[in-house]
């Protein structure tokens, strides 16, 4: 664990990734793609949690970080117009943004 919360191995985290779509109550746009990212990585076999409480973002963060779920996604607008994801493991300092190829590939890992 660290100051945010704990740190769940992958193997037994409640949720092995977090997809939070950005201002999803009013960007119909970055909720339609938080759902079909969520649909795609639950075909994979991963167990996935849709963060689309209307809530602000530093929340959600901090929520997020202390369930220890090992990976997050954020989806926003900036970033679906670039064609990227926000891309922070747990364990990461900073976040990185990545085309969906790049996320899928780290995810696989």
């Amino acid at each position: 664990y660290d100051d945010k919360g704990i740190i769940w191995p992958q193997a037994i985290a409640p949720f092995e990734i977090a997809i939070v779509p950005m201002n999803a109550h009013k960007s119909p746009r970055t909720l339609e793609a938080a759902e079909a990212l969520y649909a795609e990585l639950q075909a994979q076999g991963f167990d996935v949690l849709l963060d689309d409480r209307n809530e602000r973002p530093g929340v959600k963060f901090s929520d997020l970080e202390l369930m220890g779920i090992p990976h997050r996604i954020v989806i926003g607008e900036k970033g679906l117009d670039a064609g990227t994801f926000e891309y922070k493991g747990r364990r990461d300092a900073e976040a990185s943004n990545l085309t969906k190829e790049e996320l899928l590939a780290k995810l696989a890992r």
